[in-house]
């Protein structure tokens, strides 16, 4: 029996077959979870349908994370077609590409609530749908984040500031939906070459230093941040909330 056995999960923010996203969602079917995806535009549809459906997913639901009426119209097809929800993978964010260079001071109030929005309050919102759909079952909710909440990192900037306020709403939802049985838990990736990771000017840097600097001396791979989610995701973390699990190959731990 696998570790998911029986539980049900909605998978937000996977791009293609690289996504950190899919790695987790190929992780959680491998252990028995049935999925649901989202998709925002045709464009994505395309890519993420033939995906759902070689984990045997026909559930792919139309979402733009910065319309509440989209997630409440998710929500309640997911309400039709299951009879509650015991996880949540969160992985979406968003900066301009003209703020992910050049100083962070000249970041615009536009850009900035932008970010903030999709990066941050997603997961809130996301959460706050969720819940309801997870009374009784021990839910689960995850989100990805990265070391530039914590440091200063070139090039990520604004992308920085929203992963802070996503690291902080995981602490508060928490505390939040602790007494109703709900978990909620970030994991802190190291560099990873995905569709997003591509508009981060010097990504290619990041990856050769992160490789140089990390006491496992390489870099990490989707799966392997996949197997991580699903201890967060499963029983086997049911003490477990409010953390920040870093799967970066230690690369956190060292000074520069």
């Amino acid at each position: 029996m696998g570790l998911l056995e029986g539980r049900k999960g909605l998978v937000v923010g996977v791009a293609n077959d690289r996504s950190i996203a899919w790695g987790i969602a190929q992780a959680a079917a491998a252990e028995g979870a049935a999925l649901a995806f989202t998709y925002q535009g045709e464009a994505l549809l395309k890519r993420v349908t033939p995906l759902a459906e070689s984990v045997g997913s026909r559930l792919v639901l139309p979402m733009d994370v910065t319309r509440d009426e989209d997630i409440e119209a998710a929500f309640r097809t997911l309400r039709e077609s299951w009879e509650g929800l015991d996880f949540v993978v969160h992985a979406v964010a968003f900066a301009n590409r003209e703020d992910l260079s050049g100083p962070y001071l000249n970041v615009s109030r536009a850009n900035f609530l932008q970010a903030l929005d999709v990066s941050a309050y997603s997961f809130t919102a996301l959460a706050r749908a969720a819940a309801p759909l997870m009374e009784g079952r021990a839910g689960s909710l995850l989100t990805l984040t990265y070391l530039g909440a914590e440091r200063a990192l070139p090039n990520y900037n604004v992308m920085g500031v929203a992963k802070a306020a996503l690291e902080s709403s995981v602490r508060y939802l928490a505390a939040d939906l602790g007494p109703r049985g709900i978990r909620v838990n970030a994991i802190s990736a190291g560099p990873i070459k995905t569709l997003s990771a591509a508009a981060i000017p010097g990504f290619t840097l990041m990856l050769k230093n992160a490789e140089e600097k990390a006491p496992l001396k390489r870099n990490v791979e989707a799966a392997e941040v996949g197997r991580a989610a699903l201890f967060l995701l499963s029983d086997l973390s049911s003490g477990v909330t409010g953390e920040i699990l870093f799967v970066d190959s230690g690369y956190h731990i060292q000074g520069v």
